[in-house]
């Protein structure tokens, strides 16, 4: 990292009141679903209302329905992303995310092709989808009908039948399938050059690079190397690329090296005076499912989730709870039932004023057309 300046050195306080602003949660909402989806550098979407949340409560008024219109539009892009996940990103940034995505060749790793498909098969059905989908809307049986036709390769039967889609999402970071619109509440797939007007094909790495980490780190910096990476692909980055992206970065002077109470970290240097000067973030939010204020630093960051809470969080097959969040942490999780909002705050949390809790029940009651009554209980 470069040298520091005292600016440089920040509390954990500073920094998540930083990232309360930044992320839409504390101060003006963003003005549309891609503006949030855009500095959230992509929305987690397995759970279609839960993406949906997630934008509908960084926007004044909270409203629903706006991503399904932007996807109606084609600026946003439901594919197969970060982690493996479903995502929302925008058609502008979705290319530099999956270039990125791509550079791993997970599915070249020994441990993957034993347990979903070899190279050799991977590249038989890039060929095969280079081929079938361009100009085209398939579901997922279509698809794999006519990948199977195109191989000859009936042992790839079931991994193309999976829900899953795990032989599938190498194709997406290589910028060869994306979702397309829904039929009657199946998937569907089609072309990035299809689905997005003006689509180029990906950027090289080294040029996404410099556009992906700054993105990151304007939403949940300052961070390590090693948070990005879990970020972005659970680790699986290679190594060598990620000292040169970051040193690269640095050296041009778009980051700096900076401490949060004492830890060695990355932060944009356009945002330095901001987080020096943040105040402490006192409101109180309840966010979806799989939100990225969460997923972004990632549920084993100790300042956002207590550790032993840890459980509550992150859930067996990869559920992220709802959370309540208060003073930049989790302070407790939340549900949604017939009867209104259900909340359990954590007690070492503190007070975590009802009024407040009053008001994002409305809130999430606004967005979702549910019952605004709140039941607070604390473990």
């Amino acid at each position: 990292m470069n040298s520091q300046t005292p600016s440089s050195r920040f509390s954990i306080d500073q920094v998540l009141a930083w990232r309360m602003r930044r992320q839409f949660l504390d101060g003006p909402g963003g003005s549309s679903a891609e503006a949030v989806v855009g500095r959230l550098c992509g929305v987690q979407a397995q759970v279609a209302s839960a993406a949906e949340t997630a934008v509908a409560v960084r926007r004044e008024p909270p409203a629903g329905g706006e991503t399904g219109t932007a996807l109606d539009r084609r600026t946003l892009v439901k594919v197969w992303a970060m982690r493996g996940t479903l995502h929302l990103l925008t058609a502008g940034d979705v290319a530099d995310f999956l270039s990125l995505l791509a550079a791993a060749r997970t599915w070249e790793k020994g441990s993957w092709q034993r347990t979903f498909a070899t190279t050799g098969q991977i590249t038989a059905i890039a060929a095969a989808v280079g081929e079938i989908l361009p100009g085209r809307v398939l579901t997922r049986e279509q698809l794999a009908g006519e990948i199977l036709e195109r191989t000859g390769d009936a042992s790839l039967t079931g991994p193309l039948s999976s829900g899953w889609g795990a032989v599938l999402k190498p194709l997406a970071w290589q910028g060869l399938l994306c979702h397309g619109p829904g039929d009657r509440n199946r998937a569907t797939f089609t072309s990035p050059a299809t689905w997005i007007e003006g689509w180029t094909g990906l950027p090289e790495p080294d040029e996404a690079a410099m556009r992906v980490i700054p993105a990151y780190l304007g939403a949940f910096g300052p961070a390590t190397m090693e948070s990005f990476d879990q970020w972005l692909i659970r680790g699986a980055s290679r190594k060598a690329s990620l000292r040169k992206w970051f040193g690269d970065l640095s050296r041009s002077g778009v980051l700096t090296g900076v401490t949060v109470d004492g830890v060695a970290a990355y932060a944009r240097t356009v945002d330095l005076d901001d987080i020096a000067t943040a105040e402490p973030a006192p409101r109180v939010r309840l966010l979806p499912a799989f939100d990225q204020f969460v997923l972004g630093p990632g549920t084993r960051d100790e300042h956002v989730v207590a550790p032993h809470r840890r459980p509550l969080i992150s859930k067996a097959a990869g559920w992220i709870s709802p959370v309540v969040v208060a003073g930049g942490r989790v302070a407790g999780v939340w549900e949604q039932t017939d009867s209104g909002v259900t909340v359990t705050l954590f007690g070492e949390a503190g007070r975590v004023p009802e009024e407040d809790l009053t008001a994002e029940a409305g809130r999430i009651a606004a967005i979702s057309g549910g019952r605004p009554d709140l039941v607070v209980r604390t473990v």
